[in-house]
């Protein structure tokens, strides 16, 4: 069983998935949350529900663990997305450019992976980003929306091929297909604009994948699944969104579950 800390770190990007974690860290019996937001990412209203807050800029590595040290942080979670246009538009401090000095590849999992590296330093240990979430796992089979037949579902093995690969070759972890053919691969954009594009090209039958790692490091970069992802789907005339059973994220299931029945998206894990 995991340890409950008396004050957890969280490290939060944008959208809910900081808020999802913030309240399973509080059922959990976590009695003091300290945040660190990131300016243009990070939903000011979280900031109500926690007792530590602190401001940041992305790429401030020493101001970071600063906030946490004093805060008496000793594990922490990272959580939420930073946009591709904030990594690009990094303003290291002096510990962050001393640390990318010395990565070989510069990606998602070695940039968070040398953070976690740095933070460890420091006394502090990043936990599993499903930490204190774990219900929210599904298990594999229909979660919501329209039920389809095996006619609808049949290009989901072929999209799971691809986007397994795809992710293996760290290029993405989602894709989207239509009848055996690669509509669109996600990138360094992100799941929704790789959705927007696939889904248009698919014309109203198209399917998404979205799957982890082969490997997948669960301190960072968890694939999530949640309204705004259905969203995407049902603006780009998605008929089925498959994730992997066990291995994502399901925010928020009841908002979710409206979604997909109002835009018509079938919601699978496999």
């Amino acid at each position: 069983m995991q340890s409950v800390p008396e004050t957890l770190g969280i490290i939060a990007g944008s959208g809910t998935y900081p808020a999802a974690m913030a309240a399973g860290a509080r059922r959990a019996g976590v009695a003091r949350l300290a945040v660190a937001a990131f300016v243009g990412e990070t939903d000011p209203a979280l900031e109500a529900g926690v007792e530590a807050w602190e401001w940041l800029k992305v790429g401030h590595l020493g101001k970071l663990s600063a906030f946490l040290r004093r805060q008496g942080v000793s594990q922490a979670v990272m959580c939420g997305q930073i946009a591709p246009k904030n990594l690009f538009a990094l303003s290291p401090d002096l510990r962050l450019l001393m640390m990318l000095a010395r990565l070989k590849e510069r990606n998602a999992e070695t940039l968070f992976g040398g953070i976690a590296d740095e933070l460890a330093k420091d006394g502090i240990t990043l936990l599993s980003a499903v930490s204190f979430m774990e219900d929210q796992l599904p298990a594999a089979g229909h979660l919501c929306g329209p039920r389809r037949g095996a006619k609808e579902l049949g290009d989901v093995a072929f999209g799971l091929k691809m986007a397994r690969e795809c992710s293996r070759l760290d290029i993405g972890q989602t894709v989207v297909v239509r009848r055996g053919t690669v509509l669109a691969v996600e990138a360094f954009e992100g799941t929704n604009e790789c959705i927007q594009r696939g889904g248009k090209l698919g014309k109203g039958k198209a399917t998404v994948v979205k799957v982890s790692k082969p490997e997948q490091d669960f301190r960072f970069d968890v694939p999530v699944v949640g309204p705004q992802t259905i969203e995407a789907a049902g603006a780009a005339g998605v008929l089925v969104l498959a994730i992997e059973a066990g291995r994502t994220l399901w925010l928020e299931p009841e908002a979710t579950a409206r979604l997909c029945a109002q835009w018509g998206v079938t919601l699978v894990a496999v």
